[in-house]
């Protein structure tokens, strides 16, 4: 049976799709990823350490958020009616990701802001914030987290006001304010 469907596999695939492009010899050959004990892992840090090193540093509240993107319950958060002149930066690693002077009320509960801190227009390459697509709720959107310790922040939308039409709709624990008098 098992020649049978090996057999069939083959004459589906070789009638169905076209020839494979096969690279010249002369071009190297990618190596496997293998999950061998005592190799490192692929991105920039050990994630056993840092998950750790997480949970001793945040309030569960904040981890559950920052490093297991979860969102906390709306009009709950500390920094939603906050109205004073300052910065806000990410409760992990303190890299600055908002001004105040872009922040607004959106009436969706959670801390709104049209810009991230650092953008020129819709230039956002040197800003410490990256937006990444997420598909988690079973629809497409896009997620903010930092680009500095990969910590989830919340969530952008095309519905807010000029000059960006942007609202980046994140979670209050993400945050820590820092006021104008103390920077």
């Amino acid at each position: 049976m098992a020649r049978l469907v090996a057999r069939f596999s083959r004459v589906f695939l070789r009638e169905n799709f076209p020839k494979a492009i096969v690279a010249p010899k002369s071009f190297p050959r990618p190596r496997g990823v293998h999950a061998r004990v005592g190799l490192r892992s692929l991105t920039r840090y050990d994630e056993t350490t840092v998950n750790v090193d997480w949970q001793k540093k945040l309030t569960p509240e904040q981890y559950f958020v920052t490093r297991e993107k979860g969102t906390e319950l709306p009009f709950s958060g500390i920094h939603l009616t906050n109205t004073e002149q300052g910065t806000y930066h990410c409760v992990c690693c303190e890299a600055v990701l908002f001004s105040s002077e872009t922040k607004y009320d959106s009436g969706s509960g959670w801390p709104s802001f049209w810009q991230i801190h650092g953008a020129v227009n819709n230039d956002e390459s040197n800003t410490n914030a990256l937006r990444r697509p997420d598909n988690s709720m079973g629809s497409t959107g896009t997620e903010l987290i930092c680009k500095k310790c990969d910590a989830h922040l919340g969530h952008v939308f095309d519905d807010g006001p000029e000059p960006t039409g942007h609202r980046f709709c994140i979670n209050s624990v993400a945050l820590t304010f820092k006021p104008k008098s103390i920077q």
